[in-house]
């Protein structure tokens, strides 16, 4: 489960990246703004209403920040490679993570509606 910013332009280019290459349709995903999305977001620990991280929930474990990008792309076919980058410490690979996250908006902009997937894409997300 990758829980997002259904706000973020850049959040949702990310998504509709992973959908696209996730042929073993092995995520799902829900926005923050979500019934569903803010109540799990609750649950991990992220405040919905100032949302600074996105969130992957694999194998049971929730995972944030770059372990949470690296765990995705991992686990997407021919990205195997990125587990490498696990080996940089988080404290090295969270900072650059943070700066594009507190500069999201500015940067990429903001929706005021979280983006239409198609049929198939829509199977695969909870509200």
């Amino acid at each position: 489960m990758i829980l997002y910013d259904g706000a973020c332009i850049f959040c949702s280019h990310w998504i509709r990246f992973v959908a696209t290459r996730d042929v073993n349709r092995r995520f799902r995903f829900t926005a923050i703004q979500s019934d569903y999305g803010s109540r799990l977001a609750r649950a991990i620990g992220i405040d919905p209403s100032v949302p600074d991280t996105n969130a992957v929930i694999h194998g049971g474990i929730a995972r944030f920040k770059s372990d949470g990008a690296l765990t995705v792309l991992s686990n997407l076919p021919g990205w195997g490679w990125v587990r490498m980058l696990r080996a940089v410490p988080s404290v090295l690979r969270d900072p650059v993570y943070n700066l594009i996250a507190k500069n999201r908006y500015r940067i990429f902009g903001r929706s005021e509606v979280c983006m239409v997937p198609d049929k198939a894409f829509r199977e695969r997300v909870i509200e």
